[in-house]
């Protein structure tokens, strides 16, 4: 329901309570006059990341604390509803991040954006076909990404694990730690390179890298605001933050 703040709209954000990166930067990615952003919190009691163990604990964990976590940010009215977390987006390939969409939505009862769904729209927007990717995560995790992509039409020529240990961890991931890697995972058989990993800040260091690649880079988090935006018909381009949002 519109307020005087967001009096176009009212975004609901669900993120983890590891997650120090969403917040911070949606408030430089909301821009545009009148629309707003409200975060529920899924909480964590165990943030381990350093096996592939580990990882699938903490996606239990989603299991049980995302329900409650959208059922508490409904109550500001919101008028749609963004993932800000994306593993579970792309577990169990195309069909897993399928149902986790279906499952938002009737959760809620609102359109829904999904880290899967957003980077896919994103990647069509831009005419870009074969992919890097890049992610904070273990290796069991970049395998459903990849799986994931490649059954959505989208081949997957190299990807990178930083394999943080936490969750907390990924969030302390520098640029200048970044920058290498993109080079690394770049070359003239990709069309454009993809972060995942939402509590990875990298909307500025993409938008910067676009310059000296000279190819579309993509950080998950400024997909997640752009498929927000057109799916709720808001065309406002948003500059510095990469050419999804400042072209598409």
């Amino acid at each position: 329901m519109p307020d005087v703040a967001g009096f176009r709209a009212k975004i609901a954000v669900v993120v983890p309570s590891t997650n120090a990166m969403v917040e911070a930067d949606f408030n430089h990615l909301f821009r545009i006059p009148g629309v707003t952003f409200q975060a529920g919190r899924m909480y964590f009691e165990n943030p381990a990341l350093d096996s592939d163990d580990a990882f699938a604990r903490l996606l239990d964990q989603v299991e049980r604390a995302f329900e409650t976590a959208v059922r508490d940010v409904m109550a500001s009215e919101p008028d749609y509803l963004v993932m800000g977390m994306s593993a579970p987006t792309f577990w169990g390939g195309r069909e897993g991040g399928a149902a986790f969409l279906e499952r938002a939505r009737r959760l809620c009862g609102l359109g829904v954006t999904t880290g899967g769904e957003a980077c896919c729209a994103a990647l069509d927007a831009l005419g870009a076909r074969r992919i890097a990717v890049l992610t904070p995560y273990q290796p069991i995790m970049r395998e459903q990404i990849v799986r994931f992509f490649e059954e959505s039409g989208f081949p997957v020529v190299r990807s990178v694990d930083l394999e943080c240990a936490t969750a907390t961890a990924i969030a302390a991931v520098t640029p200048e730690e970044l920058r290498g890697v993109l080079r690394e995972i770049d070359g003239p058989d990709v069309d454009a390179i993809l972060q995942v990993g939402t509590n990875l800040s990298m909307v500025r260091l993409a938008a910067e890298a676009e310059g000296w690649l000279g190819k579309p880079v993509v950080a998950v988090n400024a997909a997640l605001a752009w498929h927000a935006y057109r799916a709720n018909g808001f065309d406002d381009r948003i500059y510095g933050c990469g050419s999804l949002l400042s072209d598409h």
